[in-house]
């Protein structure tokens, strides 16, 4: 195990960019990552290299996503739909079922090597939680969580209308992350109308715009989601750093 605990990462906005496209690319820095840390196990204390980090912020056209545990049936629209909606659907190898992403919403992927912060794959999802409930309490709304589900939910306590603001879902290997959260701002959420979202039929989407009753702006929230990422796992961030540019 690599001892050295690198706590800065290298922030990317990639702005609006294809699913697929981001996809590689977290791919390609996921698997640097895991290569950088298989080539420490092999060098004494004093010859290991620091593993890095990156938090890339984008936003996606409309895609739905399904996860490894994921049914296909939650997606409730055949391929002429899918082309009347101007979406796409990929099966991807991220934990957790079927979700949206679309225009308006941020969504955020760590790839990030939890040795340098915290070995536990539950506190880490859960310090994703708590950094978007965070933001969402800047806005005067109370976000919270609703055991057993991932994710970031309003109405979380009474359960009367509990609505999600925010998923999460995650792939790791060898405690690197990838893959990462998706909040709602001004998302178009008649898109979560064409899927069972999150395998949870009685459950419903909710987003900041919705609960505010007017836009959002939405890189204002991305820097407050950017700040409270960086409180709670203590982020020292590098910007514009190039080593590996998106194809």
């Amino acid at each position: 195990m690599n001892k050295i605990k690198n706590k800065k990462v290298i922030f990317r906005d990639l702005g609006l960019i294809d699913y697929l496209k981001a996809w590689d690319y977290q791919e390609r820095l996921f698997e640097e990552i895991i290569a950088m840390k298989l080539a420490n196990r092999e060098l004494p204390d004093d010859k290991q290299q620091p593993t890095k980090n990156y938090l890339l912020f984008c936003q996606h056209p409309h895609v739905y996503t399904l996860g490894k545990s994921g049914k296909e049936a939650h997606l409730l629209l055949n391929e002429k739909g899918l082309k009347d909606k101007n979406a796409v659907f990929y099966k991807i190898n991220r934990g957790g079922d079927i979700t949206y992403h679309g225009p308006g919403q941020l969504v955020g992927y760590p790839i990030i090597d939890l040795d340098n912060f915290t070995s536990d794959i539950h506190k880490y999802l859960r310090k994703l939680e708590e950094a978007v409930i965070r933001v969402l309490a800047g806005y005067g709304i109370e976000g919270g969580r609703i055991e057993g589900l991932t994710g970031v939910w309003l109405d979380h306590e009474k359960r009367v209308n509990p609505r999600k603001i925010c998923a999460i879902g995650v792939k790791t290997s060898r405690w690197v992350t990838m893959h990462g959260f998706a909040l709602n701002v001004n998302t178009q959420l008649e898109y979560f109308d064409n899927i069972i979202p999150c395998g949870i039929p009685d459950k419903a989407v909710t987003s900041l715009e919705k609960e505010l009753d007017r836009p959002i702006d939405i890189q204002e929230v991305a820097g407050k989601v950017k700040r409270q990422l960086k409180e709670v796992f203590g982020f020292e961030y590098l910007e514009n750093d190039d080593d590996m540019p998106i194809a």
